[in-house]
């Protein structure tokens, strides 16, 4: 279940509708900017995983909205496996949230206009544990929203 500030708790099959609401009012503030839909999923450990996924729908300069799922699974210690089931949950959503939008006659504009995303919270620093996993996190990204 996914909750927002503005909308209270949502299905995800109900979050296009808002995302279209959005969209339409956002076109008052023309096309001098993206208007774009980022998915993305970062972790922190407690006693378990407390993972965070959060859909940011935005007109850059003019604000947005977003929603987020929280979720508690078995603890995950090895940052290879959390970077991995973080972008495995980012890619399911967006999938769902892509194919909604795919379905539907009402939403052809804003397909034809928005720009997806998928944010994979890996660092490209040579300190980063992570750095060495992030061609592969893209190549799968890709593979996956062709």
């Amino acid at each position: 279940m996914f909750r927002s500030e503005t909308y209270g708790e949502l299905e995800i099959e109900k979050i296009p509708e808002k995302i279209l609401d959005f969209y339409e009012s956002s076109k008052q503030w023309g096309n001098d900017s993206a208007f774009q839909l980022v998915v993305g999923t970062d972790s922190q450990n407690f006693n378990d995983t407390k993972m965070v996924t959060v859909i940011a729908v935005y007109k850059e300069g003019h604000g947005g909205i977003f929603f987020y799922d929280v979720d508690r699974i078995n603890r995950i210690t090895n940052v290879k496996l959390k970077l991995n089931a973080e972008t495995s949950r980012s890619l399911e959503v967006m999938t769902k949230i892509a194919g909604i939008l795919e379905s539907g006659e009402q939403y052809r504009e804003m397909r034809e206009n928005a720009l997806l995303s998928i944010h994979v919270d890996a660092c490209w620093s040579d300190k980063g544990k992570t750095k060495e996993l992030i061609p592969a996190l893209v190549g799968w990204i890709k593979a996956c929203i062709a």
